[in-house]
């Protein structure tokens, strides 16, 4: 079941970046790992080609786990807990707190 999707915003709960909001690039749900703009950057060396037109040292986001980030309800002003809602057939996710959709 997943709890954060793509394009969602969440935050940070652990790691050098915590408290860092930052939106959802990628999820890769079979290892657990989410790609979140403008967090966990790492550096990388990059030669010359046909995509990379000047090489050089380059920063780009890495993936960090899953369990390391929470959705953030903006009625809140935090990150919470997801809980799931049935309604009319259609599954939707919400804050636990405040039942803001997310």
């Amino acid at each position: 079941m997943m709890r954060i999707k793509k394009d969602d915003t969440v935050v940070i709960i652990a790691g050098k970046d915590k408290g860092k909001k930052g939106k959802v690039l990628e999820v890769n749900p079979t290892k657990g790992k989410v790609l979140v703009e403008g967090v966990a950057m790492a550096t990388k060396h990059m030669k010359p080609s046909a995509k990379v037109q000047q090489g050089g040292i380059i920063q780009q986001e890495a993936f960090i786990d899953m369990s390391n980030v929470m959705p953030y309800c903006k009625k809140c002003d935090k990150g919470v807990r997801v809980s799931f809602n049935i309604e009319n057939g259609s599954k939707t996710r919400a804050c636990t707190k405040c039942n803001e959709a997310l």
